[in-house]
């Protein structure tokens, strides 16, 4: 009852204004040209009255968006001789007016906060706003039988560098315009335009997401005519990586046209396709969306290809997928995982990456995908990866991917036997820093597992570098050396390969210096000490060397490894220096 009151109220304060205003005047009687131009004024005079309405905010944010456009259509018609020509204006125009008239009295409603409910206020604004959209509908079919003169098709210059922005944002109202209602030379112009500028200034993004029609150029994604259909997918991928804009695709439902695109366009709309809904599902919160409206089968059609320049950016949206648990479920049961694994061997140095870091992501967590994976061939393509013919980020995501293998005893014999020590060996003599990281966290992982892991890597002639890691400047890359040495060093075999380098155990003392403060690395060096204290040879090399200082001064700081290696060594030099008290 008090909505239906509320109802009435609005209704007998409408009757009093038209009232106050009179009985619309039909601009059609006089001039309809005059008519669309008086529209234009009106329309100007809502969105200014809007700006006083204090609730609903972001729906009154829309309207006026819609108002906009609205008003730039128009005005652009306004202009036309052959406008008047047009019957369909005739209906169009009291309709506009009505409309108009409608918004007055719910601003003032929203200014004054005289409605009666909010419910009901937000149902009415809902009623407006689906109304403006059923204009600017009417108004898009009266254009396309293009009624721009054919001296209209010529764009107006592009505003020079340093313009201002409403310079700016009168180029790009015109450039919509054209869209909207110009014929289909027009319209390729216009896109060519928006996708020019953009590659050029950043800025037009911005302009674009204040200024455009996101509604109507995601519709042109459906057009029937392929060229575009093309350029509107380029600047749509162009201003996707743009928050602003990515937002307002979204809303504007862009996902699902660009799936179809994907599906049944052509070659350079496919990539373009591809690159917009990576960059649109970089925000996890999208990717659901893309999932729902099969997305995913697309997308592995889409890899199956041959076409490097569709299949690398497929392969990404894929990854992005896969940061969501309950979909990297999903696509395990699509068959996503054998796709990826053979894209590895036959795919472009992009495409690869991106399978890899996909590869990383299935295997993190399920032992299920890993070990469907290592069926399918997995982990002798990623170790393919680490080929010095690769680059270094194509090498970087094959160590990252092939980590999530190496803490199981049951990967370890096909990661050794696929020659993955091999080329960890060569990667780490390249002196490449960029993936130094990945390669050793790997490298430790495969170390904890077992002895004959241990052994492998001690045979592989690792041992040597690692110790030169010692003086990397990166403090991970130095902690994770010592403590793969200090894992490898457990092993009799790996401790007298070891001390064959007098080099070796001097090194180790030199960095257990008291005024370098890392303790966890200090912490790894002795550990390895520890364990080079188990053999005869192994306490002489640490007795005898220059460096032994260190070793006494950690001890008498009261460090309980440094305490442990010198109670271990022996012989009567040694125990002529030391204190009674490391024998305690």
């Amino acid at each position: 009852m008090k909505g239906e009151e509320g109802q009435e109220q609005r209704d007998e304060e409408g009757e009093k204004d038209e009232e106050s205003r009179g009985p619309p005047e039909n601009p059609n009687s006089r001039d309809p040209l005059a008519g669309i131009r008086q529209l234009v004024v009106l329309i100007s005079s809502v969105i200014a009255r809007t700006y006083s309405t204090k609730v609903f905010s972001i729906k009154w944010q829309a309207i006026r968006n819609k108002l906009d456009h609205l008003s730039s259509g128009l005005a652009t018609a306004s202009g036309f001789n052959n406008s008047s020509e047009n019957p369909r204006f005739s209906d169009l125009i009291p309709a506009v007016t009505s409309t108009l008239h409608y918004c007055e009295d719910l601003a003032r409603s929203c200014t004054e906060l005289s409605y009666s409910g909010k419910l009901l206020m937000q149902s009415d604004l809902d009623v407006l706003s689906g109304k403006l959209d059923l204009h600017r509908r009417h108004l898009d079919e009266v254009y396309k039988a293009g009624i721009l003169p054919h001296n209209y098709a010529i764009i107006v210059s592009r505003p020079p560098p340093g313009s201002s922005r409403q310079d700016m944002n009168f180029f790009v109202r015109d450039l919509f315009t054209r869209l909207q209602i110009g014929n289909q030379e027009i319209k390729n112009q216009a896109l060519l335009a928006l996708s020019e500028i953009l590659e050029e200034d950043e800025k037009y993004a911005r302009v674009i997401s204040e200024t455009g029609d996101m509604d109507y150029l995601v519709r042109l994604l459906d057009s029937e005519d392929p060229s575009v259909k093309e350029k509107t997918t380029i600047v749509v991928s162009s201003i996707a990586g743009f928050e602003a804009c990515k937002s307002q695709l979204i809303e504007a439902m862009a996902i699902p046209p660009l799936i179809r695109v994907l599906e049944t366009g052509g070659a350079l709309a496919k990539e373009s396709s591809a690159t917009s809904l990576y960059k649109l599902t970089l925000n996890s919160e999208n990717v659901w969306s893309l999932t729902a409206h099969g997305g995913v089968t697309a997308l592995l059609k889409a890899c199956r290809q041959s076409n490097g320049a569709v299949t690398a950016p497929s392969a990404a949206v894929l990854r992005n997928l896969a940061s969501v648990d309950e979909i990297r479920r999903f696509m395990a049961e699509e068959g996503v995982i054998p796709v990826m694994v053979n894209l590895l061997r036959s795919g472009h140095e992009a495409a690869k990456i991106y399978a890899s870091e996909f590869l990383q992501l299935m295997a993190g967590t399920d032992e299920n995908n890993r070990e469907e994976i290592v069926r399918g061939g997995g982990i002798q393509a990623l170790v393919s990866l680490l080929e010095t013919s690769s680059s270094l980020k194509a090498r970087d995501s094959g160590f990252r991917a092939i980590q999530t293998f190496c803490s199981s005893p049951k990967y370890a014999c096909p990661l050794i036997g696929s020659g993955f020590l091999h080329q960890v060996l060569v990667f780490l003599k390249s002196g490449e820093f960029s993936g130094q990281e990945p390669a050793l966290k790997a490298l430790l992982k495969i170390s904890m597992i077992s002895d004959e892991t241990k052994k492998a890597i001690g045979d592989a002639g690792l041992m040597a570098e690692l110790v030169k890691l010692l003086d990397a400047k990166s403090p991970v890359v130095k902690e994770t050396a010592a403590e793969t040495l200090s894992s490898l060093l457990m092993l009799s075999k790996n401790r007298k390969k070891f001390l064959m380098e007098d080099y070796n155990v001097s090194k180790l003392l030199q960095l257990l210096d008291p005024e370098d403060e890392k303790l966890m690395f200090k912490k790894f060096l002795l550990s390895a000490l520890v364990s080079i204290t188990r053999s005869n040879s192994g306490r002489k090399k640490i007795a005898s060397s220059e460096s032994l200082q260190y070793l006494q001064k950690l001890a008498e700081t009261e460090v309980i490894e440094a305490k442990r290696v010198i109670r271990k060594l022996s012989g009567n030099k040694l125990m002529s220096i030391l204190s009674g008290k490391w024998r305690a």
